[in-house]
């Protein structure tokens, strides 16, 4: 079902503040929420409370909290308390944090709700792990019965403070944003609702999956809404990051179904809205716990056609693995062209029409890599190997785009694979021409690119990804590869995949 709609307005606008954000927003990985999304998030939550405990962990300069508060207001049925705990690290947004927050307490009191809000100046990691862990001199952990966030998006290293104090609370998580949505989750009590904008990075991928495993244990996904453009949502802040919000529930009672929902993140954009199984969001049978994002009436059919699908790669006898060639680490070795005692190197940049084309003249990357007892370890026995990107352009119009290395075309007893590649082998070692032919047509094929953007929202395409997806069977490869041209046109190629798959 598609159900058209469109964003409210909201009176209050976190990128009007007036300060340099360039240089915070990379220190803290802090991007303001446009208003229309502020006030969209707001009108998720569900429960008409009786008392509001809410907390705000990030709060930039209230624009969120003040979002829901001014619904509360206007509704029919009112809380008889708002408690409002607002986090922020930045200290020169605090005035305006305080002035939005005492704003929202004097729309309280116009319409006779009992208000009261606490700003803290604080790291939110260093201020909830002690209460978390109930240390002896912590306050009491307090229990909120909502939360809305916008994390801030950024790396944390290893051996950072903020890591060892998460992991001291048995987080394990490698981004600021998964950080706060694990610490706020264990804050909140049973029943609770969290609403928040994210980073649609943690949905797949093997550096999320301790987190993602966590969260799905603990919350109830009640709705997703994807912005089909990566530019929109925070268009003032150049971000092209693809982003979600989630409403969840804590508890561990799965709906039958949720809501999945998108448009363009413009203000005023339309969104369209469909009941989706819940099951095919999250599948009980994925031990990686992939979140599936069903946007489209296309993705259906893409979906049904990739789980009819009964092959692993395993199953295959195949394996996937990232190109070994780091080619910062092994710079002394590189060379621009080749040479005597080179082998070749393969990055991106050779695919062309299907197969890879070596050596490419005015290159800026190196076509060969030094072949000796230093570099050994890098390299594989040549051989025919199907290629995948890591990274693609948002230009690109497939987000997966595969390749067959041809050794008959590119002589050498050994070859290197850049690490910006996935490439595709038998035990180490390369596949039947008729094999790599099919296997390069199926992860070139629309319907595997309509699955895939399902749970993959950003350019990286990870070994783990591949991994986990479901094959053809040997012989449905081995006919797609006798029958398709690997450099044949989208339509054609689509049409021989479709008719083996479908039967």
């Amino acid at each position: 079902m598609v159900i058209a709609g469109t964003f409210p307005n909201i009176l209050l606008n976190e990128t009007s503040v007036g300060f340099d954000r360039e240089e915070k927003q990379q220190e803290l990985g802090q991007f303001f929420t446009p208003e229309c999304i502020a006030n969209f998030m707001a009108s998720l939550f569900r429960a008409q409370w009786r008392e509001l405990n809410l907390l705000d962990a990030g709060a930039g300069t209230g624009a969120l909290s003040a979002a829901l508060i001014q619904r509360i207001c206007s509704a029919r049925h009112k809380p008889k308390r708002i408690s409002v705990t607002a986090y922020e690290v930045d200290s020169s947004v605090i005035e305006k944090l305080r002035e939005t927050l005492d704003e929202c307490g004097r729309a309280c009191e116009r319409v006779g709700i009992p208000y009261s809000a606490t700003v803290l100046n604080q790291d939110f990691i260093e201020a909830a792990i002690p209460m978390l862990r109930r240390d002896l001199f912590s306050s009491q952990s307090p229990v909120f019965n909502a939360a809305i966030a916008n994390p801030p998006y950024r790396k944390i290293r290893s051996d950072s403070n903020s890591r060892l104090l998460l992991r001291s609370a048995g987080i394990e998580t490698s981004n600021l944003y998964t950080a706060f949505l694990a610490l706020i989750t264990r804050l909140l009590a049973p029943d609770a609702e969290l609403v928040a904008i994210t980073p649609r990075s943690f949905c797949n991928g093997p550096y999320f999956k301790p987190f993602r495993v966590d969260f799905i244990q603990t919350m109830a996904l009640q709705r997703l809404h994807v912005f089909n453009s990566r530019s929109a949502a925070f268009s003032k802040d150049k971000v092209l990051q693809e982003n979600i919000i989630l409403h969840a529930t804590k508890t561990a009672v799965k709906p039958q179904d949720l809501v999945v929902s998108s448009s363009s993140g413009e203000a005023e954009s339309e969104i369209k809205e469909r009941s989706v199984a819940y099951s095919d969001v999250i599948s009980p049978k994925d031990l990686n716990q992939f979140i599936h994002l069903i946007s489209d009436e296309s993705h259906v059919p893409a979906r049904s056609v990739m789980n009819s699908l009964s092959a692993s790669l395993k199953d295959l006898g195949l394996s996937v693995s990232t190109g070994r060639v780091v080619d910062f680490r092994a710079k002394s070795s590189l060379r621009q062209q080749p040479e005597k005692g080179t082998a070749p190197l393969i990055y991106p940049c050779h695919f062309n029409g299907g197969f890879v084309h070596w050596p490419k003249e005015k290159c800026r990357k190196p076509n060969a890599i030094v072949s000796d007892e230093q570099t050994k370890s890098l390299l594989v026995p040549t051989g025919i190997y199907v290629l995948v990107k890591r990274f693609t352009s948002k230009e690109e119009r497939r987000r997966v785009v595969a390749c067959i290395f041809d050794p008959t075309k590119i002589p050498g007893p050994l070859v290197g694979f850049e690490n910006h590649l996935n490439y595709f082998h038998l035990e180490g070692r390369g596949l039947a021409m008729s094999l790599a032919k099919g296997l390069a047509a199926f992860l070139n094929s629309s319907v595997l690119d309509n699955y895939f953007r399902q749970f993959n929202g950003h350019t990286q395409v990870n070994a783990t990804d591949l991994r986990s997806l479901n094959y053809p069977t040997r012989a449905q490869l081995e006919r797609i590869g006798s029958k398709v041209n690997v450099g044949a046109d989208q339509q054609t190629l689509d049409e021989h995949v479709q008719k083996e798959l479908n039967g």
